[in-house]
């Protein structure tokens, strides 16, 4: 039998990536042009603007001390 369980925080940070990376080839086919400007990519990727939710992070593991 398989326990489907909650997503952690890597699953949800690659979802995140994912999503952001079909924005990306849908805005790429849609394009006029062969590339995607620097302006367009920050465009399509939200950057710069202000976010209803914060962005996921990537959670840190403690550093092993010897």
């Amino acid at each position: 039998m398989v326990t489907l369980s909650a997503p952690n925080a890597q699953d949800r940070v690659a979802l995140a990536e994912i999503e952001l990376c079909a924005e990306l080839m849908i805005a790429a086919a849609d394009a006029r042009e062969d590339r995607l400007s620097p302006d367009r990519i920050d465009e399509v990727l939200n950057v710069g603007a202000e976010a209803a939710e914060p962005a996921p992070t990537i959670p840190r593991q403690a550093r092993h001390r010897g």
